[in-house]
């Protein structure tokens, strides 16, 4: 045993008997013969010591966060005599309270997967390919650290640094993610770090935003609610936290009273929509379209909460279908332009106008939306399949009004934003080690390779990611030296894939993954991390339930191989810069030297389950604080006291900390939008008059076929390795009898307008490329629409994952994007399939 282990087995002792004898596969009859012996069997107990050593295994538990998905539950590992053989959830952690979805285990496979790298290595092979053999050879972490800053240190001194990009996918901690914006502000480049979020779900965040001044995912108070109506989402495949989701679906669908009802939109029946009350087939990318008619019909039938949004001043409806109103008449409380979004636009938006549009029956439409819009507390959710599109940013604003119109902003069973963690400081202050360069270099005039925030580009997006390769492929703005990548493999992950193959030849690439990727296959250098039930790593929630939380990961065994800790990776290479930056990183000293000076800000802040400090973070695995401090009632704000929501709110206050508009409301009528009405008019074609409302706009699908794309997540999809576990593979599509391979989701009566038959390989094409996959007629995917998970057809990641048949959907997924929020558009490219 390690002294790290040693001292986990110290503090994790209280382990049931029952959880024990599962964990190590002592049960029953077998767990009696190892305590008591057996006489006449040779199992006896011949000694004290003896019958210890049977009945206790060296077990440690240690305490880790999952990495399957973004929910981030706390996680029990069990090992014993060195090897992982057991994943729990951790019993006491607000998000797994002793549970794991189906992805939790897998772990102990990621860990184990004999595919992973085992060391750092360099490719010895110039040419580069996808039937190019890199011909990697190991290397010295001295060697491979040294080549890097070498390279960085060359740039700099050319005056070139902005030519250095580090691209990251999903972000944990200040331990990692945290670490990549102060390397690119001390060595200076503005392409340090670009993240994958707009080709994730920038499209919710940025609508988002744009009416409630928040721009980040919303938390939600699943357990209080009486209604929720969600668009997309994927509640039990993949929504964040899968988890919990499952959790409070069971007690919202079973134990609470009343029972919360659910309405469902998406474009085919998964295992949120067959578990849903009611389940809506609406056409891709519409979806606004019917946000908008249930927003028309809850203010016709005057079913708005009153006490949030305002009323007319006399008291008299006077929103009618086609007629408009003087805003003279109508007194708004905690929104702006309503009356105006109800004349601009939602005076015609009728559930006979929707329906033509969605292709949902009005009746449907009209329930729904006095359901949804009678019942308190209630909310609207939504994610990529109603944002992934060219006229995402309306479908997204106009969704999120709804949660306006009936008063669920921060209320009871309603939505919020997330509270952050309450961290100390960083060892040393990064201002303190900014050169000259760092300060006033040439390399701030420089634009981002992705041309975010540029007014050529996608001035209101977070990140680009998806215009990297092929900007870098046209030198526009300019050509790329070097390029880093952590937790993404974009030449897979970004549609269009095949730009990006051409795009990194010509480039050095640094990956930092512990497997095998289709980016990996042209690295120059492969610095391979650990796997996360190897690594000391701070992970703060994602959205949750809006109270501060922060996990801890634990290392559960040493490190399996010669790889290295991300976060240790960046602060060695910061080590070896030259001037102040080296210096700065040389003063952060380490991982474990940084989260032990973040966990001092818990002895100011304990945690509600009694951390204070580095040691007892590591004992319970996560920090937190109950309850969520604000919430609004019957239209006033109240932060809690210590024992109840007594304190009222001024409007500064909420403007400060809830409604960071400028107007400190909720804007229908959006101030963000208007300030960049000319921009967005000029690059779209929008009327500058009416493009800062919630309006219907037809999208824009290109491919040139006459099916509509669909690649959405599945529960067995894991952003660790589940491409590459066999069992995963085996399961990944339960719902239409997924077997070993990615089926493509086709209606009988499409399929046999084209003579396809169930099970037969088809060929599926766009003016992208095109890729084969297996047909399984299912009745429950809309006649226009086919739904292929984006998961397989990878030729570079592990033994397993290769041999999957499928190939990949985003070989033939359009490389376009919501020119407002930058969100790739993966769910409306358009394409023919036939029989293959």
């Amino acid at each position: 045993m390690t002294g790290r282990n040693t001292k986990m087995d110290e503090i994790n002792t209280s382990v049931s008997r029952r959880r024990f004898l599962q964990a190590t596969g002592v049960t029953g009859a077998a767990a009696a013969t190892a305590v008591m012996g057996v006489p006449g069997t040779g199992l006896e107990a011949t000694s004290a010591e003896a019958q210890t050593a049977r009945a206790q295994p060296n077990t440690v538990v240690t305490k880790n966060i999952c990495h399957q998905c973004p929910a981030r539950c706390g996680i029990d590992v069990y090992t014993t005599d060195g090897r992982v053989h057991a994943i729990y959830g951790t019993a006491d952690h607000p998000i797994s309270n002793g549970k794991l979805c189906p992805k939790g285990p897998l772990g102990v496979y990621i860990l184990y997967d004999p595919d992973r790298w085992r060391g750092p290595m360099k490719r010895t092979n110039p040419a580069k390919g996808r039937n190019e053999d890199p011909g990697f050879v190991p290397i010295s972490w001295d060697e491979a650290l040294d080549t890097v800053a070498a390279r960085l240190n060359a740039l700099r001194e050319a005056g070139e640094s902005h030519r250095f990009a580090l691209l990251y996918g999903r972000g944990w901690g200040a331990s990692c993610a945290g670490l990549q914006g102060t390397f690119g502000k001390l060595y200076g480049s503005p392409n340090v770090a670009i993240g994958h979020s707009s080709m994730c779900s920038d499209g919710s965040i940025i609508s988002k935003k744009m009416l409630d001044g928040n721009a980040g995912y919303n938390a939600y108070d699943y357990a209080h609610t009486n209604y929720i109506l969600m668009f997309g989402v994927g509640f039990l495949e993949a929504f964040r936290p899968y988890n919990n989701n499952m959790q409070v679906w069971g007690h919202i669908r079973g134990r609470k009273s009343p029972k919360t009802r659910v309405t469902a939109v998406d474009v085919h029946v998964n295992t949120t929509l067959a578990a849903s009350d009611r389940g809506l087939l609406i056409r891709p990318g519409t979806d606004g379209a019917l946000a908008l008619a249930i927003a028309h019909v809850i203010l016709t039938e005057g079913l708005w909460e009153k006490s949030f949004v305002g009323d007319f001043r006399d008291g008299r409806n006077r929103f009618v279908a086609g007629q408009s109103v003087s805003p003279a008449l109508f007194e708004e409380k905690w929104t702006q332009g309503l009356v105006e979004w109800w004349n601009v636009e939602l005076k015609d938006r009728t559930v006979d106008w929707a329906a033509g549009i969605t292709d949902i029956p009005a009746d449907r439409i009209l329930a729904t939306a006095r359901e949804f819009g009678s019942t308190r507390p209630a909310m609207a959710i939504y994610e990529r399949g109603a944002h992934a599109h060219s006229n995402g940013i309306y479908n997204g604003m106009a969704i999120h009004s709804l949660n306006a119109l009936v008063g669920s902003m921060y209320a009871v069973g309603g939505l919020m934003n997330q509270m952050g963690p309450s961290y100390g400081a960083m060892p040393a202050d990064e201002n303190e080690y900014m050169d000259d360069w760092a300060q006033n270099g040439a390399w701030k005039d420089m634009p981002r390779i992705d041309r975010k925030g540029s007014a050529d580009g996608y001035l209101m997006a977070n990140n680009m990611m998806q215009e990297v390769g092929p900007n870098h492929l046209a030198g526009n703005p300019y050509k790329l030296d070097t390029m880093m990548f952590y937790l993404t493999n974009p030449i897979w992950t970004a549609p269009n894939g095949q730009v990006w193959e051409e795009a990194l030849k010509d480039v050095f690439i640094i990956d930092t993954s512990p497997f095998p990727s289709e980016t990996g296959h042209y690295a120059d250098l492969i610095l391979p991390d650990h796997t996360y039930l190897e690594r000391l790593q701070d992970a703060p929630t994602y959205p949750f339930q809006g109270f501060p939380m922060t996990q801890l990961r634990v290392p559960a065994v040493e490190p399996l191989h010669d790889t290295k800790y991300y976060g240790d990776v960046l602060i060695e290479i910061g080590k070896r810069m030259n001037g102040p930056m080296g210096e700065y990183y040389r003063a952060l000293g380490d991982t474990e030297n940084v989260l032990r000076h973040l966990a001092e800000g818990f002895r100011a802040d304990p945690g509600d389950n009694g951390v204070t400090d580095f040691e007892s973070w590591k004992e319970k695995g996560v920090w937190y604080k109950k309850p969520y401090i604000y919430r609004q009632v019957n239209g006033t704000f109240y932060r809690w006291d210590g024992r109840d929501y007594t304190i009222e709110m001024t409007e500064e206050e909420v403007q400060a900390n809830l409604l960071k508009t400028p107007s400190g409301r909720f804007e229908f009528r959006s101030s963000q939008m208007e300030a960049n009405a000319a921009w967005i008019a000029e690059r779209t074609g929008r009327d500058p008059a009416r493009l800062m409302f919630p309006i219907w706009e037809e999208p824009q699908h290109p491919g040139g076929g006459d099916l509509f794309l669909v690649t959405p997540k599945v529960a067995l999809h894991a952003e660790g390795r589940g491409h590459n576990i066999p069992m995963v593979i085996a399961h990944l599509q339960p719902t239409v009898g997924g077997r070993g391979e990615a089926f493509c989701e086709i209606n009988p009566a499409t399929a046999e307008a084209r003579g396809i038959g169930d099970g037969d390989m088809v060929r599926i094409s766009s003016d992208a490329g095109e890729v084969t996959a297996r047909a399984r007629v299912y009745a429950g995917v809309r006649p226009d629409t086919i739904v292929l998970p984006m998961e397989y057809g990878h030729w570079a990641a592990g033994r397993w994952s290769k041999a999957v048949p499928t190939q990949h959907s985003g070989e033939c997924t359009i490389n376009q994007s919501d020119r407002v929020t930058g969100q790739c558009n993966y769910y409306t490219t358009k394409v023919n399939v036939t029989k293959a």
